[in-house]
């Protein structure tokens, strides 16, 4: 077998030790997982911000609320998070305009429903950025593991060597190193990712909140 063989990313984790290859096949997995959700979480993110865009473009032409309300709450499961958030909002408003006097009463009513939303909105785009932060941060500490206790095993095999040369060593070495390269695979894009999404969100929740601040004085007006 020539050293081209040897050294091939096949033979190198096929020849590595069961630890090493355990921890190759836990990095696999994580890796997956977390390009599951990276394009999972791009798909919502994307999807959230068009929504968003359109349902601002009906909001601000000036429509009746009524109509706006009826179509929201007709497509609430394909609407978008400011569209439930605006729904929850003049739903509420209605509900104690009808019951109460007190204006004061019902815009705060009003304001909690749409903070309700505008939370479980939040949090349901940010589930499983935990995850790959999680995997960004810990992959290449799981790569080293496997990258030491390969080295360990290449040393350990020379010592019944009375003359060691980089032939004999590089083998075990690259064995292990394949390790590492794994773990930063997985870590890099997960990083990334994170980053972004974080970014986009927090984007996101701003334009929520001001939306919120916004409809919160239209309703105002309208007890005026």
């Amino acid at each position: 077998m020539t050293v081209t063989e040897d050294l091939s990313i096949i033979s190198l984790i096929s020849q590595a030790s069961v630890l090493v290859q355990l921890v190759m096949g836990l990095l696999a997995a994580l890796s997956l997982v977390s390009w599951y959700w990276i394009f999972r979480k791009w798909f919502q993110i994307r999807s959230a911000r068009v929504k968003t865009d359109s349902f601002e473009r009906d909001f601000w032409s000036g429509g009746d609320l009524n109509a706006l309300f009826q179509t929201a709450t007709a497509t609430r499961h394909e609407s978008g998070g400011m569209e439930r958030v605006f729904e929850s909002g003049y739903r509420e408003f209605t509900k104690l305009r009808a019951k109460s006097h007190d204006h004061g009463a019902v815009i705060d009513g009003a304001r909690r429903a749409m903070r309700a939303t505008y939370q479980r909105e939040v949090d349901d785009l940010e589930a499983h950025l935990a995850f790959l932060a999680s995997v960004g941060s810990v992959s290449p500490y799981i790569g080293l593991l496997g990258t030491v206790w390969g080295i360990m095993n290449a040393f350990r095999g020379l010592s019944n060597v009375s003359s060691a040369t980089l032939a004999q060593v590089a083998p075990g070495i690259a064995e292990a190193l394949v390790a590492t390269a794994i773990g930063l695979f997985a870590a890099i894009p997960a990083v990334v990712a994170y980053n972004r999404f974080a970014h986009d969100i927090d984007r996101i929740g701003i334009r929520l909140e001001s939306f919120m601040e916004e409809f919160t004085n239209i309703l105002q007006r309208h007890l005026r």
